[in-house]
């Protein structure tokens, strides 16, 4: 079965066309720049075979007719027409308290991610362009969505709640959601099933670091609490968010600099972080190679970053009562040895005979602690549209 997986996001696209049930991703690409100069699809086949179109795309619509008519064309396509795309998959990022699990789309299902776009602003209107232009280019095919927050919905309500009124949190559902989910749950697994242990009876820490990044902690197969809360904003520091901050300073700043709410949302989501400390990038080798050049900021901001990290990993391990396995993922986690191995030190503690000889230059799934060490720390590679693919067919085969 040939199920399309589809993330949009508020200028791009990002799909993969995917084989089920063999799991192979026979086409990967992403549309970029929507809506600006510049776009382009770009888009890679099984064989190697690669291309980029440059061209003008207007909106979701339009660049998923450009997605569709790639994945079809004689020359860089995989199928030959569109009824084979026997269903589509997409990523949508917020979906409250309403869903636990992944759901066929319905106009019902549509209607309540609509009603959490208010939660996810940034994302589920995107994610919801993607549903539309489906429905409107190939009509009649099923369609599912996986959502970010699904995996967190078996926190407790000690972990999801905040101290605020509680008339607030039951007139506007303001609690913990947590993003990354399907990362999350992905890796916890994959790491299990290669150290071949019961993914059921772990307290396991998982850390998706990206420009984006939060942390897991998932005990007995369940996430009991998450470092992203209402909002991505909440937790670690990131590329350009903030992370946790007291909210008092947010209020002290808007009096300050005389700001309104949606300068001050513009502050914390795009102009702090990593590029708000360092003043030089959000990207972590930039800054690390801006701190081999003497760079104090960029140092401090590293320093940041890797103790808000090992904070968490304490907080996580101290409410699951120990833990037996720490993973890495997401482009930095997999990636920057120089994260890990900062993160990593000092947490012999906990039991974690780290491998810094192992850990450097390590990129992709392994092992990074000595074979004697109680504790377990790997690195695992993402795969969150697999996740999807694996999620819509499940879905989709109870159809028929």
């Amino acid at each position: 079965m040939k199920i399309l997986v589809l993330n949009c996001g508020s200028s791009s696209i990002k799909y993969q066309l995917y084989d089920l049930p063999s799991e192979e991703a026979i086409i990967k690409g992403i549309v970029e720049k929507i809506g600006m100069k510049g776009s382009f699809l770009k888009q890679e086949r099984i064989d190697g075979d690669k291309v980029r179109l440059d061209g003008e795309v207007l909106d979701h619509q339009q660049g998923i007719e450009y997605v569709l008519g790639t994945i079809t064309s004689k020359k860089h396509g995989s199928i030959t027409n569109l009824d084979e795309i026997k269903a589509v998959g997409h990523r949508v990022v917020n979906g409250g308290e309403k869903f636990q699990t992944s759901v066929l789309i319905t106009p019902e299902v549509i209607e309540k991610v609509e009603e959490c776009s208010i939660i996810a602003p940034l994302h589920n209107p995107p994610n919801l362009k993607g549903i539309y232009a489906i429905n409107s280019l190939l009509p009649g095919v099923p369609q599912c969505a996986i959502f970010d927050t699904a995996f967190h919905q078996t926190m407790p309500d000690y972990a999801y709640m905040y101290a605020i009124p509680y008339s607030l949190y039951k007139k506007y559902s303001i609690r913990k959601y947590g993003y990354h989910g399907t990362s999350h749950m992905y890796v916890s697994k994959k790491a299990c099933e290669i150290l071949k242990k019961d993914f059921n009876s772990l307290k396991i820490i998982t850390c998706h670091l990206g420009n984006g990044a939060s942390i897991t902690a998932i005990k007995n197969g369940k996430s009991i609490d998450t470092s992203m809360g209402f909002t991505p904003v909440e937790g670690l520091i990131m590329g350009t968010r903030s992370g946790d901050l007291d909210l008092g300073i947010l209020t002290y700043i808007m009096q300050k600099e005389e700001i309104g709410v949606n300068a001050a949302n513009t502050l914390i989501n795009k102009h702090s972080g990593m590029l708000g400390v360092t003043g030089v990038s959000s990207d972590m080798r930039e800054i690390l190679a801006a701190k081999n050049e003497g760079n104090e900021r960029a140092n401090i901001a590293l320093n940041m970053y890797a103790y808000r990290v090992k904070k968490y990993i304490g907080s996580y391990t101290a409410a699951m009562g120990g833990v037996d396995l720490i993973v890495f993922t997401g482009g930095i986690g997999e990636n920057d040895d120089y994260t890990r191995q900062e993160t990593c030190k000092g947490l012999e503690y906990l039991g974690v005979d780290f491998d810094f000889d192992l850990n450097k230059g390590k990129r992709g799934t392994g092992v990074l602690t000595k074979s004697n060490s109680k504790v377990t720390v790997m690195v695992v590679e993402t795969n969150e549209e697999l996740v999807i693919a694996r999620d819509t067919y499940e879905i989709v085969s109870k159809l028929n």
